[in-house]
């Protein structure tokens, strides 16, 4: 996950959750009441203010070594904070979906998380190439299709 931090300047930082380390990881679960990594990343996709305030604490602890979850706010979140799922996540949750839509032999339960997918991407085209990875390309919006 990518969690963007706009600042009132209008410069974005952008910080990922693949780049935690271990115990950066353990300190989110415990500052957040011991919540499981797993159930942080479901509240990350869900865009939950605590969960994306949570990762930019621990990459400011690595400056900031006092720095308190308590005490760190992020005023105006709602504007300034979001979370976007990064190529691998796509390939993830691509795999899964697939994995059903082969299993019944269609293509809407696919179809239908489409635009969910491209909504929270980071980059929206990662959609469309994960699609092309896995043999689904002609989903793609405004694609033709050529018989050869």
């Amino acid at each position: 996950m990518i969690i963007t931090y706009t600042q009132d300047d209008g410069t974005a930082e952008r910080v990922t959750t693949d780049d935690l380390s271990a115990i950066e990881a353990a300190a989110i679960e415990e500052a957040m009441g011991d919540v499981p990594w797993r159930a942080i990343e479901d509240r990350l996709r869900g865009q939950d203010p605590t969960a994306m305030r949570a990762v930019l604490w621990a990459y400011r602890r690595r400056t900031e070594k006092t720095l308190a979850f308590a005490s760190f706010d992020v005023p105006g979140w709602r504007r300034r904070l979001t979370a976007r799922i990064e190529r691998t996540e796509i390939d993830e949750v691509l795999s899964n979906i697939l994995a059903e839509a082969l299993a019944k032999n269609e293509d809407s339960a696919i179809d239908s998380m489409l635009p969910h997918l491209r909504k929270l991407a980071a980059d929206p085209a990662d959609v469309e190439r994960a699609l092309d990875a896995v043999g689904k390309g002609h989903l793609v919006p405004d694609r033709t299709v050529s018989e050869d």
